[in-house]
């Protein structure tokens, strides 16, 4: 009950701050400029670097990651502006990968086991989410302009699941009791971590838009997350996952 009385408290005063803005500003909100955006997320959750227990990328299924948004942008000088706005987006990946003594959690045969695995492991992520950016904008000339700045994203909907195949884990440590598992449904075993995700992100969005057109356009960004997919107290996946995404689209000039 604290906790909503608090969500609706800080909603309350958004909108009185809101609402005052638009009073106060005067003619400050006059020059701001709209269009609409429509694009593909392509890329994935990764560590910054290649860990020695993931031997190998043996595969990589970009999923249906889809973009649509509203970008409003200020300009400050001839040159310089800022773009902000608000985007709904979908960010997943598939993967297959071969891992050697690697931590895992799995569930096999109804019995939660937990240990090194080593064999084939398979990831699947889906993070459907409101994205809010914050950029500083350099314009070339009408058509040419680059971006940067940080986002915050509301992650929504979280998935992260997977199986453990085709390979062994040892319960607890590298020297525990063995536990083969196999390709089959009965045989395999399988996690679910949806739940240890973040339902905040943040992080840095570069980008390029060129108009080829008075109102079309076409953009590339790209995102980094600064913080992992998973929360802080996770500690199944010993690598911190960050959400590396590229995004390619179309844009309209509403205004």
């Amino acid at each position: 009950r604290r906790k909503t009385t608090m969500k609706k408290t800080i909603l309350s005063l958004a909108l009185l701050a809101a609402s005052a803005l638009s009073v106060h500003a005067g003619g400050i909100l006059d020059d701001l400029k709209y269009d609409l955006r429509a694009g593909y997320n392509i890329g994935g959750t990764m560590p910054m670097g290649m860990p020695a227990s993931i031997r190998s990328l043996d595969a990589y299924r970009p999923t249906l990651s889809v973009m649509l948004g509203l970008g409003v942008y200020k300009p400050l000088t001839d040159k310089w502006g800022l773009t902000t706005g608000l985007r709904l987006e979908n960010k997943g990946m598939d993967i297959d990968a071969t891992v050697k003594n690697y931590h895992m959690k799995i569930v096999r045969g109804g019995q939660e086991l937990e240990g090194m695995f080593t064999g084939k492991n398979q990831s699947e992520a889906v993070q459907w989410m409101l994205t809010m950016p914050l950029q500083a904008t350099y314009r070339f000339n009408d058509k040419w302009q680059i971006k940067a700045g940080p986002y915050l994203s509301y992650v929504r909907t979280r998935t992260f699941k997977g199986a453990a195949y085709d390979g062994y884990l040892r319960v607890g440590d590298p020297t525990g009791e063995k536990v083969e598992l196999g390709t089959t449904d009965g045989s395999r075993g399988t996690y679910d971590f949806s739940d240890s995700m973040r339902k905040l992100q943040w992080g840095m969005m570069v980008g390029a838009d060129w108009h080829f057109h008075h109102s079309w356009g076409i953009f590339v960004d790209l995102s980094w997350g600064f913080t992992g997919i998973f929360k802080g107290n996770f500690d199944t996946i010993e690598q911190t996952m960050y959400p590396v995404y590229g995004t390619v689209g179309v844009s309209y000039r509403m205004k």
